[in-house]
């Protein structure tokens, strides 16, 4: 009954703290929140004091109030100073990509000359210039694409009173208040930098990552399975937000570099990698606990749970004692570390594969208290110390770049195009409808121009609803508030609404940032006629320009994110299958590792974002999406990921412990530990590879016609030896897998009983804690490849409804197909 209320306790104990924490995240979210609508009402509130109630000769300068504030919508929404300081430049240089061409064409062409089917050419040609070059910033092109709709379409409208030069002259100048504006919002009455921010998200990151290491020993160290299961259900609840203040803290640093962090003591240049260190290391440490599946844990005796409890209690205290401006973990005691493998080795009895999940737990504990020899994420390769063979293998990256240079040149041109078409229909559509406000289409195409793929059809849904919300909230702000210049408070409640908003799955960044601009062109403007037809007039050619964007895109990208979803999921598979067969245990050459384990995780993300796509896509007449299975398949690429990602610092920890001795016996055990990884490594990748080309396949319907037109000149070999290709790959099941686990146990426990001196036994024990490791990992990989197969089964079936689906089948009729000049059933 004492265990029970202990342990009852400690529930009790283990949601408050998740609680508070969480607490914590809401209020940083709601400051956060709050200062970005107090921002942007200050900077929008100062483009309105100097357009409504400033000087006649400036605000006959700035004649077009309604692109001020777009500009401050553009620049200050969720910006910090750097951020700000940043986009001075980069409005700048869009500036010169606008209006300065723009004088140059308008001398040429003159005002007159300007009708609507000229300028909708003008302007298209001018936006496929501006959206060309990749290099260029997206703000400067937003700005460059604005002021070129502006310019154009306000000169087509007044055309003889049109001035050359003052005239693009007057649209820069309303710019440059709204980023003036920017600036000021952002330094008064307390600079916004991103430095507090991080800081404040480093912080609380940490307090999470102390809950959960918590949690996570808490779960290790239990006897009840029930109790356990809690605790990591609290863990992975605390994930969501430690995922938000990462990404915060990342985004953050970047606009850190433009802030005058002289007068403060620095970050730490690299603590977003730091932390990100910090996060696989925990997150290797759930994996563990949710793949153990015996409580208490066996090895765990009372010397190795003391030692697991105090490198907690040394971690824990360290992160308390941290400095508010040190941005650097906490180091562990060596003296633990050693009592820790000393408790480790001491354990007696063989190593099981049930021990695998707990050892590699420890594995990860020390991987929190140590910084590693070389970083964890891959994301930032190390290419120094290559040697010339070494270059030579990495060189096939570059002649991979070159190869796929043609498709970027492509991309970029059909981004191009589709810029251009779009604003040139928007701006023609939106002239012949409505002359005098004709420039709205094209506005509202320009600003919100995206450089990347989007989900076109919800971004424009969204786009709409947040423009309509604002408008009519603009209007009942007018009704409400009829008393001149006064309606403009009433935007701060919409402010601070807007900015929940912009968090929100339903309107995302974009329907708040339309919600905003509707609002305040109504509500922070003067003498622009009624409000009720502005209205009227702007929700019509919003809608004219955002429908000419769906039909460019429809013409221009006719490829569904859901075809490029299941494009993407083969060169995932294509990927891993490199990534797998690259590792080894003696030969392998890191920097290419490390590159290929980076380019998993770009691929893995770019599935996640079609996917995302394909979801909110409309079906029309195609078979609906199959979401949830993709999402399953994502996850186990993800998962893969993780675990080739530990497997290479696992290996890398071996092969430089290994340096440091000479042991025959050790390179003998070393030899069958690698023929053994060998083994499971080709039945991994024989078994993705086979996905792979199912994934290939278009249709099974079209496979079956085609395999029996040529069933009868088959050659029997052929056929026979596609079959033995399939059948060898079945074989190696759960029972194959766990034989080849055990005899690298075997190995294991070969170097564990290994006499060796005392200045040794420390590196042998940390090449049998990295040998464990990866051995677990290797388990994880192929258990996620299992996974992954009932994905693919359950995906072509869904997409077969009709065919029985066997994928040792699909795969024999591939095999055999292969050589055949039909080959239109692969894609």
């Amino acid at each position: 009954m004492h265990q029970a209320l202990t342990v009852n306790l400690e529930k009790g104990n283990s949601r408050m703290a998740t609680s508070q924490i969480s607490s914590g995240c809401a209020a940083a979210m709601w400051r956060r929140c709050l200062a970005s609508a107090f921002r942007t009402a200050f900077a929008c509130s100062i483009v309105g004091g100097v357009t409504l109630y400033g000087p006649e000769s400036v605000i006959q300068q700035v004649a077009f109030p309604a692109f001020s504030y777009a500009t401050v919508v553009i620049i200050v929404t969720d910006a910090k100073l750097g951020d700000t300081l940043r986009s001075c430049w980069l409005v700048f240089y869009g500036t010169v990509l606008g209006v300065c061409p723009a004088v140059l064409s308008l001398s040429l062409i003159g005002p007159t000359k300007l009708n609507t089917g000229t300028t909708a050419a003008v302007v298209s040609i001018s936006a496929f210039v501006v959206a060309l070059p990749e290099s260029t910033h997206l703000i400067s092109k937003r700005i460059a694409l604005g002021q070129i709709v502006i310019v154009y379409v306000i000169a087509c409208i007044k055309g003889t009173e049109t001035e050359v030069i003052m005239h693009p002259v007057r649209v820069a100048a309303s710019t440059a208040i709204g980023v003036v504006a920017c600036v000021l919002a952002l330094l008064f009455p307390v600079p916004g930098l991103a430095f507090f921010e991080v800081r404040e998200n480093f912080k609380l990151y940490l307090g999470n990552a102390s809950e959960r290491l918590k949690l996570l020993v808490k779960a290790f160290s239990s006897e009840d399975g029930t109790f356990q299961n809690g605790l990591i259900s609290q863990a992975k609840f605390l994930n969501i937000n430690a995922s938000k203040l990462l990404r915060n803290i990342e985004l953050k640093q970047d606009s850190m570099k433009w802030e005058p962090t002289m007068l403060f003591k620095p970050f730490q240049k690299n603590s977003g990698e730091n932390l990100r260190n910090l996060e696989t290391a925990l997150k290797g440490m759930e994996m563990s606990l949710t793949n153990c599946t015996e409580f208490p844990v066996k090895m765990l005796g009372s010397e190795l749970k003391n030692d697991v409890a105090l490198m907690e209690e040394e971690f824990l205290n360290q992160v308390k004692n941290i400095a508010v401006e040190k941005t650097t973990l906490p180091q562990s005691d060596m003296v633990t570390d050693s009592n820790l493998l000393e408790a480790l080795q001491t354990s007696g009895v063989p190593f099981t594969i049930k021990d695998l999940p707990s050892l590699f737990f420890i594995f990860c504990l020390k991987l929190i208290h140590f910084k590693p020899a070389q970083p964890i994420s891959p994301d930032v390769p190390s290419k120094q110390g290559l040697t010339e063979s070494e270059k030579k293998k990495g060189s096939f990256f570059t002649k991979m770049k070159g190869k796929n240079l043609i498709i970027i040149r492509k991309r970029r041109l059909m981004q191009a195009l589709r810029c251009s078409f779009s604003l040139g229909l928007a701006v023609l559509f939106g002239l012949i409808y409505n002359r005098d406000e004709g420039y709205w289409a094209g506005l509202i195409v320009a600003i919100s121009y995206a450089a990347a793929r989007e989900a076109t059809f919800r971004v424009s849904n969204v786009k709409y609803q947040g423009t309509v919300l604002g408008t009519v909230y603009g209007l009942m702000g007018c009704f409400l508030f009829d008393y001149g210049k006064i309606r403009f408070i009433s935007l701060i409640p919409w402010f601070i609404f807007c900015s929940f908003l912009r968090t929100s799955k339903m309107y995302g960044h974009a329907g708040a940032i339309s919600a905003v601009i509707g609002a305040v062109l109504i509500l922070g403007r003067d003498n622009f006629g009624s409000p009720s037809e502005f209205a009227i007039a702007r929700i019509v050619e919003t809608f004219i320009g955002l429908s000419c964007s769906i039909m460019v895109d429809m013409i221009l990208q006719p490829t569904r994110a859901a075809v490029l979803a299941k494009v993407q999921l083969s060169e995932n598979l294509q990927m891993l299958q490199e990534s797998v067969g690259s590792i080894s245990l003696t030969s392998t050459n890191k920097s290419t590792t490390e590159e290929m384990e980076k380019r998993l995780k770009i691929h893995v993300n770019e599935l996640g974002k079609f996917i995302e796509e394909a979801e909110v896509e409309p079906n029309f007449w195609f078979l609906p999406f199959h979401s949830d299975c993709y999402k399953k398949l994502k996850g186990s690429l993800s998962k893969m990921a993780d675990f080739l990602l530990f497997e290479s610092y696992a290996i890398e920890v071996i092969k430089q412990e290994s340096r440091k001795i000479e042991n025959k016996i050790l390179k003998e055990v070393g030899a069958k530990l690698e023929a053994d990884f060998k083994v499971l490594k080709h039945a991994i990748c024989s078994r993705i590879k086979v996905l792979e080309e199912v994934t290939l396949v278009k249709s099974l319907t079209k496979l079956e016609n085609e395999y029996d037109k040529m069933k009868s000149c088959l050659d029997l070999e052929l056929g026979k030896s596609s079959m033995a290709c399939a059948i060898q790959w079945s074989r190696f099941d759960d029972n194959e897998m766990k034989k080849s686990t055990n005899s690298f146990l075997q190995h294991l426990d070969e170097i564990k009983n290994m006499g060796v001196d005392k200045d040794v036994e420390k590196i042998k024990q940390e090449v049998m804690l990295s040998l464990s490791a990866l051995s677990f990992c290797v388990n994880g990989v192929f258990k996620e490849t299992k996974e992954m197969e009932k994905g693919i089964k359950e995906l072509v079936q869904w997409e077969n409804p009709s065919s029985q689906v066997d994928l040792h089948v699909i795969l024999c009729k591939v095999h055999a197909l292969k050589n055949s000049p039909t080959m239109g059933i692969l894609s």
